[in-house]
């Protein structure tokens, strides 16, 4: 790993950013009666695509906005400005990782081993589609012009009927999902004009994403194929929310057929209650995907014909898959994550956000920063995310400020580069060690885990029994 490849600025990146910035500024007021400075926003906005295919539909737009007589058209236009400019920012910041980790790009198409491709069932039938689409449109729009310090009740209320009758249709769940979340988000801050503090980027990001997804076709046909080889894990990064649990999944997959290893990602998602916690997460998650049972005892799967995305997520299913033989995440890490490929970024999702890179690390310094822990890589710094280490695991920032190798996704985030460590070596009474994230996915004998796991099971029981009595009334 170049440490000073991560360190040198991104030439252009700043000023994108700015731009984003500062549009982003420009929503908090709202649209309806712009000032100068929101007008000079929407005009910077327009500047920074102004050598793109974008530039005369965001010109228009921005002039119109800046005016206080935007339409939908206008705000579309102005959101794929936005969005184009954080996905080139996102591209930036792809190709700076893959020179700094000597890695091939990004492949431009689907990968040769990638075989037997179908298309996926088509969107909603277009008259019913685009009036629901149109509508979640006129909502978000009413939005932008109010902006989040004037949203209210009756407002953000304008979602749900969109939403209900988007979410009975297949087609249309997926934009209906992102609206109810967003809603939900916004109604728990209203009134806007009381809020101390507004999530300015977050809430420009769901707004552009979702007003972006309401243009008929933008979501597309979603590509999938089917992969059959080796799967070697690399680890497990964990999500968790009050009410749902996400872990994924990052591997390396050989293709039976000999091809070039790819980057890939398996996922499982599961609701929870808010009282189970830490290793008692894994009892909700480990029912649904063997791969987890796999990933804690260091073993390989055996994939026949299993479902795969364009963007490389594998659609997990059990039935295709059977384990291996033993796997060492740092083994496979040191021999075959350098060659791997990643899978290509579709256009909406590509934001600096989702950068979550596998790379292998070793030969570094652990030492304590002004506000948290970082890698000496060559006298440059890399930051510790150690705030994402989830509780459902043995690894600990103790045993990460003692490692000597580290198998972790790169991110990006506040301006700098950070790592998230997802396993590491460390020496215990001259022996070395392996502590990974995920090491009690499939089970564990450590005594802290079983507590957590017992605790999860009473729970767990308890509100099976409660529920119980409810139906029965």
């Amino acid at each position: 790993m170049r440490g000073d490849l991560l360190a040198d600025p991104v030439e252009g990146l700043d000023e994108a950013l700015a731009a984003v910035d500062a549009f982003d500024g420009a929503l908090v007021a709202g649209l309806l009666r712009p000032g100068a400075a929101q007008a000079a926003a929407v005009a910077g906005l327009a500047e920074a695509v102004a050598g793109t295919p974008l530039a005369a539909r965001v010109a228009e737009a921005a002039e119109r906005a800046a005016a206080g007589a935007a339409g939908e058209d206008h705000f579309v236009a102005l959101a794929a400005a936005r969005s184009a400019l954080l996905g080139s920012v996102h591209d930036a910041l792809a190709q700076r990782i893959d020179e700094a980790v000597g890695r091939p790009a990004p492949e431009m198409e689907s990968s040769p081993a990638v075989a037997g491709e179908k298309s996926a069932p088509a969107a909603a039938g277009p008259e019913h589609g685009a009036n629901l689409l149109a509508a979640a449109r006129s909502w978000l729009c009413d939005l932008a012009r109010s902006g989040w310090r004037g949203i209210d009740h009756e407002l953000v209320a304008g979602a749900a009927p969109v939403v209900s009758a988007m979410l009975p249709d297949p087609g249309l769940r997926r934009r209906a999902t992102l609206l109810d979340g967003f809603a939900a988000e916004l109604a728990a801050s209203c009134p806007g004009a009381t809020l101390e503090r507004v999530p300015v980027r977050r809430w420009a990001d769901l707004w552009s994403r979702a007003l972006l997804l309401t243009v008929p076709g933008s979501a597309g046909e979603r590509s999938d194929g089917s992969v059959t080889g080796r799967l070697l894990p690399l680890g497990v990064d964990v999500q968790e929310h009050a009410t749902a649990v996400q872990a994924q999944v990052h591997a390396v997959f050989e293709p039976a057929d000999g091809g070039a290893p790819r980057l890939v990602r398996a996922g499982v998602s599961a609701p929870k209650p808010d009282t189970v916690v830490g290793a008692g997460l894994w009892q909700l998650l480990r029912p649904r995907m063997s791969l987890l049972g796999a990933v804690s005892e260091g073993r390989s799967m055996e994939l026949d014909a299993m479902p795969v995305t364009a963007e490389g997520d594998l659609l997990w299913d059990d039935e295709r898959a059977r384990a291996g033989e033993p796997a060492d995440p740092f083994a496979t890490a040191r021999v075959r994550l350098s060659a791997a490929t990643a899978a290509p970024v579709v256009p909406l999702d590509r934001h600096p956000v989702r950068i979550a890179v596998p790379v292998l690390l070793e030969g570094y310094a652990a030492h304590s920063e002004e506000g948290g822990l970082a890698f000496d890589l060559a006298g440059r710094p890399l930051a510790v995310d150690t705030d994402r280490m989830p509780a459902a695991g043995p690894l600990t920032p103790e045993a990460v400020a003692a490692s000597h190798a580290c198998v972790g996704l790169l991110r990006w985030d506040a301006g700098e580069f950070l790592l998230q460590p997802l396993a590491v070596e460390t020496t215990v009474r001259k022996k070395t060690v392996a502590v990974h994230a995920g090491a009690w996915a499939g089970g564990t004998t450590d005594k802290a885990g079983v507590r957590a796991e017992k605790a999860a099971t009473d729970a767990v029981a308890v509100l099976r029994e409660r529920a119980g009595r409810l139906l029965r009334k």
